[in-house]
């Protein structure tokens, strides 16, 4: 059976940034083919899944969606790709409908391995070892979507082996984009009038440590050049990378966004040490004294675990005081949740889900009061906004955001989306600001 023009093919993505960029270049690669791209809801004739695997819920939500692909055409091929399929391809093409597994590599090939698929009638098992992988695959986009903000990935793998995390594992060691890639795709971002570029990666801090001529640094200074972009939104990064020079140097960038996710896990040293965490509470609360020094109004936002084996009572209220301390601007909870495979799985003493409820529930409110007080510096203030879309809920009212990722509604129309326009901030409300453009 051979592919022809015009079939169709369906994406849906689970996860990370990370993945989301990498759906879009394998939508390129199926449109360059001549295939139609239709909406996961509709019948297709191709179903590509890309898929996450940080937890168990990851897993299940990726079964999920092969078997509702599976039920909307059941003779469609089913193309399962990324972190899952990377980490259990046999279970993965063991689920009816699936043709193809693909893992954390050979994602510029995925045309070819459907076509295949169609051609032999026979399954197609792509996944290879990514521990054995050592170079960046490049899967440039050349067409883009939007007006406003693109995500861009500049990195892949990591070599951290958090002792609770499979991702090392499902994505392999650090690779690195060559800087001259990531430059031409931001210049094509800037020609088709994207303002603002978000880097993302596994472990973006690790940027350039493969290729040892550069670094993450560099590459900010490097896009900063770059006309026509307004802004350079930094993903998740590891405290470590954030040193003196480090935020001496970006301070002076005004194109980076006053905006720092950084990923914390725990306020409680020993649960940092069992994570294998290589930072104190000590060393993060000084990186953010650092960033607050250098650059005033900038938000910390950040990740925090609860309920890792062994956390007591005592070790969680000591992440709550530390977190009251840091005043997060906005605060990612999760539950632990064992992998197989990694070292956490088998530590002794793990919380009983009820526990690990409750304290996510009390860390969540803690994290709603300080995303408030953060938002109330701002009350009567002027802060640049860069507009986005309508909003969903008022009519004859846009949105768009800070560069602390602050969201800013005000009276205005689509002639706003894309400009990057100064606002006085009126009033807050529960998760975002109302103001006038000045």
């Amino acid at each position: 059976m051979k592919s022809a023009p015009g079939k169709r093919v369906a994406f849906y993505t689970l996860g990370c940034k990370t993945n989301q960029y990498d759906t879009e270049a394998m939508k390129e690669l199926f449109v360059n083919s001549g295939y139609q791209v239709v909406n996961f809801q509709d019948e297709s004739d191709i179903y590509i899944i890309n898929t996450c695997t940080v937890t168990n819920l990851g897993d299940r939500k990726s079964r999920q969606m092969i078997r509702k692909a599976h039920r909307a055409n059941p003779n469609a091929i089913i193309a399962v790709v990324g972190c899952y399929a990377q980490q259990a391809a046999d279970e993965v093409l063991s689920i009816p409908g699936v043709k193809v597994a693909v893992g954390t590599k050979n994602r510029s090939r995925i045309v070819e391995y459907v076509e295949m698929a169609e051609a032999t009638e026979s399954s197609i098992n792509a996944v290879e070892d990514i521990m054995k992988v050592r170079e960046f695959e490049d899967t440039p986009i050349e067409t883009f979507h939007g007006k406003t903000r693109a995500v861009l990935k500049i990195q892949e793998g990591c070599n951290q082996f958090c002792s609770y995390c499979i991702i090392p594992y499902a994505r392999g060691p650090i690779r690195s984009r060559q800087p001259q890639s990531v430059l031409a795709e931001v210049q094509r971002l800037a020609d088709a009038g994207f303002k603002e570029v978000v880097l993302t990666g596994i472990h973006i801090a690790s940027y350039g440590k493969d290729l040892k001529t550069t670094d993450l640094l560099n590459l900010l200074q490097d896009i900063h050049k770059v006309e026509g972009i307004q802004r350079i939104r930094l993903g998740s990064l590891e405290p470590t990378l954030l040193t003196d020079s480090f935020v001496r140097t970006a301070s002076q960038l005004p194109k980076v966004c006053r905006h720092y996710h950084i990923s914390l896990q725990s306020g409680c040293d020993a649960t940092l040490k069992r994570m294998n965490r290589r930072y104190t509470t000590q060393e993060f609360s000084e990186i953010v004294d650092r960033l607050r020094r250098e650059m005033p109004d900038t938000a910390v936002t950040t990740d925090i675990m609860v309920g890792f084996p062994g956390e007591t009572e005592e070790e969680f209220e000591e992440t709550c005081a530390f977190v009251e301390k840091i005043g997060f601007s906005k605060i990612h909870v999760f539950q632990y949740s064992p992998r197989t495979g990694t070292p956490a799985a088998s530590f002794e003493n793990q919380v009983p889900p009820e526990c690990k409820e409750k304290r996510s529930r009390r860390l969540i409110e803690l994290g709603r009061r300080l995303e408030r007080d953060f938002m109330k510096k701002f009350e009567g203030k002027r802060v640049m906004v860069l507009f986005e879309e309508e909003h969903p809920d008022l009519e004859g009212y846009y949105e768009g955001y800070t560069d602390q990722y602050l969201r800013v509604t005000v009276q205005g129309d689509s002639s706003l989306e894309g400009r990057l326009l100064p606002v006085m901030v009126e009033s807050i409300g529960e998760d975002s600001l109302t103001g006038h453009i000045i």
